[in-house]
């Protein structure tokens, strides 16, 4: 009897964790490294600012905003879908950046608001209208700062492509010509937020 209840107690310690790992998994859509002190500091930081900035302007969504940190490495989830009223992480994916922001080999990254410089421009983003152009539905994006105010006219827009992966990976992924680019099934997600959204959405792009 003894021998036995060893057994069943062996079995049952060697099945709990697969459960608590499948229950855990049935309610995340997504798979990620965990964020490190630095980059959870800055992310507080820039909600912060972006909670004073939707505050002041009705215009704005007040419950959700989107904040890409360009020093994540892109082959790690960087683009974080974040619930302003309860500060939680409510999705985040893999996002491409322009090549012209392309990290060198010295770890220099450069940012321009500039026209032709195929660079991602730093700066607070209000979310505008759909269209579809060249990789299918895809959002305007006005720049709110002086890093980021020629973003229209340069047509950076908030897009998806089949080259983005959804998975997390150890290298960088591809470029864009200066627009955040995400994985399709991601964007599917980022949709169902913009257009399900009353008031406009605000994208943050910091260092």
């Amino acid at each position: 009897m003894r021998k036995l209840f060893f057994v069943l107690l062996s079995i049952g310690l060697f099945l709990l964790p697969i459960n608590i790992f499948s229950k855990n998994a049935a309610n995340k859509t997504y798979a990620s490294s965990e964020l490190t002190s630095r980059a959870e500091e800055k992310l507080l930081q820039q909600v912060k600012r972006i909670k004073e900035l939707v505050q002041h302007n009705s215009n704005y969504n007040p419950e959700i905003a989107f904040f890409i940190d360009m020093q994540v490495m892109s082959g790690k989830n960087r683009f974080f879908i974040y619930d302003l009223k309860n500060n939680v992480i409510l999705d985040q994916g893999l996002v491409a950046h322009g090549f012209g922001s392309r990290i060198k080999i010295d770890g220099d990254q450069k940012f321009s608001n500039e026209n032709g410089s195929l660079c991602t421009s730093l700066g607070r983003y209000r979310i505008g209208q759909s269209y579809n152009g060249q990789f299918g539905k895809a959002y305007k994006l006005h720049g709110l700062d002086a890093t980021n105010d020629k973003s229209f006219s340069r047509n950076i827009v908030l897009h998806k492509s089949c080259d983005v992966p959804y998975e997390e990976q150890n290298n960088q992924i591809e470029y864009s010509f200066g627009c955040p680019m995400v994985n399709e099934i991601y964007y599917e997600r980022i949709e169902k937020r913009i257009d399900g959204s009353k008031r406009t959405i605000i994208l943050d792009i910091y260092y």
